[in-house]
């Protein structure tokens, strides 16, 4: 046998003893083509990320939180890094809801994923009324209801730590909204369970953990806070154990699938949500650092199924 010729049979037996990796995973009745979407917020629209990456390969983008008005969000400075992490107190900067069905909807509805719209208010009649407009969005097949942002002095967080109001705003949208609802949770609580199944009960079809953690950082040499509003929400690598926490225990506790989020960078940190029990991940923070990471992570699930021997990532999904 010549040279030439080993190496082809070599090469065949590489490609057949390949796995061939079903990433797929569903939300309520949405299917997605891999776990990987990315958390509202730090990917803007999706459409700022296209000549980074190519957005067919993720499988769903969470577009910035809409209001009912135009929000020009917290006054600067609304960052500052931390260790391991970083404090934000955006405020839910966005263009409202009408502007972005009339002018960003057109632009982002033919992207090749599933795309959804984060969904925030300071009252009930504002998250119905985004929601409602939302509703009416063909290529939009489900919402992200924000009813744990720490950043907004009305509405936000104070609607996702009491089971009974996370059970009423969420059973209002579910009046007036007909498609996939995810409602997306405070950890500043103490009992996040408590509240996933009051939004379990009162009609969500799925909840992702975590949303930020209330933090604050002071500059000692200014003798001041670095955020113009005191506290802010923090994220990145340094709540994860926090938030794969969480979501294994709110996995166990709910008959709706689990999204998990929360300082996810690798596909590591993913599989350890998958594994603790999430359907899918969102990927928030990193975006800023490398802003190729999603598609790294789509890459490295499918890397690991096939090490591993893994046909199907829903095998994986909640052994622990």
């Amino acid at each position: 046998m010549n040279r030439a010729h080993t190496k082809k049979v070599t090469l065949l037996v590489l490609i057949f003893n390949l796995t061939v990796v079903n990433l797929s995973t569903k939300i309520h009745n949405i299917t997605l083509k891999n776990p990987v979407m990315t958390a509202s917020g730090t990917f803007g629209y999706g459409e700022e990320f296209a000549d980074f990456i190519d957005l067919s390969r993720l499988g769903g983008i969470i577009v910035k939180g809409t209001t009912g008005e135009r929000r020009q969000g917290n006054p600067y400075p609304r960052m500052a890094e931390t260790p391991s992490g970083m404090l934000n107190a955006v405020g839910l900067q966005n263009v409202g809801v009408e502007t972005f069905c009339r002018e960003v909807y057109p632009r982002i509805k033919d992207i090749d994923t599933k795309i959804f719209v984060n969904v925030s208010g300071s009252s009930i009649e504002e998250y119905c009324h985004v929601a409602e407009m939302i509703d009416e969005l063909d290529n939009i097949p489900g919402i992200e209801l924000n009813i744990s942002c720490p950043n907004v002095k009305k509405g936000g967080m104070g609607f996702g730590t009491n089971p009974d109001m996370a059970a009423q705003v969420v059973r209002a949208v579910r009046q007036v909204y007909h498609k996939t609802l995810i409602v997306k949770l405070t950890p500043n609580v103490t009992s996040v369970v408590d509240i996933a199944k009051a939004v379990e009960q009162a009609g969500a079809d799925s909840v992702s953990l975590i949303n930020t953690l209330l933090g604050m950082a002071i500059d000692v040499e200014r003798q001041r806070p670095y955020l113009s509003t005191i506290t802010g929400g923090l994220s990145g690598p340094c709540v994860k154990p926090v938030a794969v926490r969480m979501v294994w225990q709110v996995a166990h506790a709910v008959q709706i699938p689990v999204v998990g989020l929360g300082g996810i960078s690798t596909a590591a940190d993913a599989l350890e949500f998958l594994m603790a029990g999430a359907k899918a991940i969102e990927v928030g923070t990193a975006n800023f650092l490398d802003p190729t990471v999603t598609v790294k992570i789509v890459e490295g699930l499918e890397d690991y199924c096939q090490r591993h021997h893994i046909d199907d990532i829903n095998d994986i999904i909640g052994i622990i």
